[in-house]
């Protein structure tokens, strides 16, 4: 049984009382974990903050107590963007990370430059904020589902969402969408008078931000026969020109036998690509 130190006795007791004090929500122990609800992202006194915000713009946090320097994973929720709920995939719980998920405003209420402006803010909230609870700023990855792995490719990509807030998307760890868009998302084509099926590559597309110099970019999609919509494929072509601007590691899974809800499959996948890219730190840091 791993010993636990009066260090992290005190952080998780400091922290408890903190949760308590400023309201953030239910807070849930478990053995060597806790669990908090509802932690706003967003200054709620700010004058931008409107009722909408108010209702949708928190973010739950699940780390370890008892481990210091975690790698963090922030995950956005599926929904089409017009949809969906933030709630913590049980296969991330347990692996000695710490998980983010998040809730962002939803289409048609907002434009969805609007939504990526929340990924933006709520993952400038972990960086600005994690290491208040063991985390390291350092080992940050985002992740998501469909609309969730759009917003992942989108604000890690275009790197004006995290500028906003004083964060360089350069700096994190890695971006692991599961079976998002790479051209421009069906709802903003929605918002443009498009149809669905309509090809459409403008600034909200992933790929039209192609960068030598952005974060590890593992892609992970279902079964190109069984997938949505051609996600396979476009995953593909994102893959092929981040290889020709010459990004040193970008990855393509393709998950044979699963279709566009594959996020359990996925799962573990997510975990392992972590795990390899802390070892490829850990080793080059050595060097």
């Amino acid at each position: 049984m791993a010993k636990i130190s009066s260090t992290m006795i005190l952080r998780t007791l400091a922290l408890v009382f903190c949760f308590n004090f400023y309201g953030f929500g239910q807070s849930i122990q478990s053995e060597n974990y806790l669990h908090v609800l509802d932690i706003p992202y967003r200054t709620m006194d700010s004058l931008i903050v409107d009722s909408y915000m108010k209702e949708r713009c928190f973010l739950d946090l699940y780390f370890p107590t008892q481990i210091d320097d975690f790698p963090t994973l922030i995950y956005f929720h599926g929904g089409s963007l017009t949809g969906g709920e933030k709630s913590i995939v049980d296969y991330f719980k347990n692996k000695k990370i710490a998980v983010v998920d998040v809730n962002y405003r939803l289409s048609p209420k907002v434009q969805v430059s609007e939504i990526l402006d929340d990924a933006a803010a709520s993952i400038a909230w972990v960086f600005d904020h994690i290491e208040n609870y063991g985390g390291d700023r350092s080992k940050i990855y985002v992740s998501g589902h469909s609309a969730g792995g759009y917003i992942t490719s989108m604000v890690g990509l275009d790197k004006d969402y995290l500028t906003k807030y004083n964060i360089d998307s350069d700096t994190i760890a890695g971006l692991i969408p599961l079976s998002g868009h790479a051209i421009t998302h069906f709802t903003v084509r929605k918002e443009m008078g498009l149809s669905p099926n309509q090809i459409w590559v403008d600034e909200m597309a992933p790929i039209f931000h192609i960068r030598k110099q952005a974060p590890p970019y593992i892609m992970v999609t279902g079964d190109r026969n069984l997938e949505l919509l051609g996600r396979y494929e476009e995953n593909a072509f994102m893959r092929r020109m981040m290889e020709v601007i010459g990004h040193p590691n970008t990855q393509l899974f393709e998950l044979q036998g699963y279709g566009h809800n594959m996020v359990y499959p996925a799962a573990p996948l997510v975990i392992e690509i972590i795990q390899s890219l802390e070892s490829n730190i850990r080793s080059n840091g050595n060097q």
